[in-house]
């Protein structure tokens, strides 16, 4: 038995932070029904055609699920989310700050009926305050919680390659949701949940903001290394035959601490002397002159190829790594090794996805299909008539 088998979730959810979290829980066994917007349905589908003609991000979010198409603002369907929503165990909504309340599902008109009921809603910046209603896109939401401003070179601040803001507001609230399940097992109690993605964010951005608001500058923005750990990043090496996809030979590695430095320099570099030199004996110091540090370890590193260096990093036992594309990442011989691939279907035929992160013994996490637009409106409208018809059967016996 899975986890969350015999749960199901009634999601009004679009783009990526709500889809993330439901997907968690239809990995674990939830029954997810993804209510979506007849014709269009949520937006994600219309993000790309990548994948076999289908969106790459659509794909990777709605496995498993059920889709049910319904228009909120006819009176009709209005009323048949509110059926399904009475036999829920979880709700999940993203919808613009305002509607729900308008369409009648916020937590208190829907927990009035159903006290069980776990009642989770997404915002870019939380209820109260001069942000309330303010549009918020991932890309927003990383510049207004300062990661755009740690992120990038020197001159050009960047964002990150993937929706951050997003995909941590989907996590806390599939923690939520998890820890809500518990507390209701205890006490029968359902809860209501608000998360958002300025503030889930925030909680990734600790490191930085402590070291703003405590040593009186930002950390600098330092690319592929770290600001606040040397050596930490790439270095560039000789170059070898044919380095893959022509790229600059680098090596990237992460010195923790002095022993690990110690040992680098004596077995690695083969310049014990470079461990006790003044500008390099803390971290401290070395973060404080990296251009130095940089350029003696290049030298060391000058007349040997990425492999070669790699192979006196592993020797040494000195975390390294080597560049990878996300074509690369996708053949990954350690992915490949622990068995981390299976096979999803889609309306457009079957694609590879990585199995859930956490592993759980002798339980295989669900990956059913992609749904497509609306493809279970009927069968679950025929489920509510049946249930409609059973309860009025069983009223009329109890007269």
């Amino acid at each position: 038995m899975l986890p969350l088998e015999g749960i199901t979730v009634v999601s009004v959810e679009q783009a990526v932070a709500a889809p993330f979290a439901t997907r968690q829980l239809a990995d674990l066994g939830a029954r997810v029904i993804k209510v979506e917007r007849p014709g269009a349905g949520d937006f994600a589908r219309g993000y790309d055609e990548t994948v076999h003609g289908q969106s790459s991000h659509f794909v990777w979010l709605n496995r498993s699920k059920e889709s049910i198409a319904l228009d909120l603002k006819d009176a009709d369907d209005l009323a048949v989310l509110h059926q399904l929503l009475d036999g829920a165990d979880v709700f999940v909504q993203n919808l613009a700050p305002g509607a729900a309340d308008r369409l009648g599902l916020s937590a208190t008109q829907l927990r009035a009926d159903n006290p069980r009921l776990i009642h989770a809603s997404i915002s870019g910046y939380g209820d109260g305050g001069p942000f309330t209603t303010k549009k918020a896109y991932d890309l927003l939401i990383q510049c207004e919680s300062g990661l755009v401003s740690i992120t990038g070179t020197p001159d050009n601040p960047s964002k990150v390659g993937i929706s951050a803001a997003d995909i941590a507001a989907g996590m806390y609230c599939y923690s939520g949701i998890l820890t809500a399940l518990l507390h209701r097992e205890r006490t029968g109690e359902g809860a209501e949940l608000t998360i958002s993605m300025l503030e889930s964010l925030g909680e990734w951005m600790g490191f930085p903001m402590n070291y703003a608001m405590y040593g009186g500058t930002p950390p600098p923005r330092t690319g592929a290394s770290h600001a606040a750990i040397a050596p930490y990043g790439p270095f560039h090496c000789a170059q070898g035959p044919s380095p893959a996809g022509g790229r600059c030979p680098q090596v990237f590695l992460g010195i923790q601490n002095e022993r690990e430095w110690a040992t680098f320099c004596h077995k690695v570099l083969d310049n014990p002397q470079l461990a006790t030199d003044e500008r390099f004996s803390s971290n401290s110091r070395r973060v404080e002159n990296r251009a130095e540090l940089t350029a003696a370890i290049e030298r060391g590193f000058a007349d040997r190829s990425v492999e070669q260096v790699v192979q006196r990093l592993e020797e040494a036992g000195i975390a390294n790594a080597q560049l990878r594309d996300v074509q690369e990442f996708a053949e990954h011989p350690q992915l490949a090794a622990r068995d981390r691939w299976r096979q999803v279907q889609t309306p457009a035929g079957q694609i590879r996805a990585l199995v859930p992160p956490a592993t759980v013994a002798g339980q295989e996490p669900v990956m059913g299909p992609v749904p497509a637009l609306g493809e279970h409106t009927e069968s679950i409208l025929a489920e509510l008539a049946t249930r409609a018809d059973q309860a009025a059967t069983a009223a009329g016996s109890r007269r």
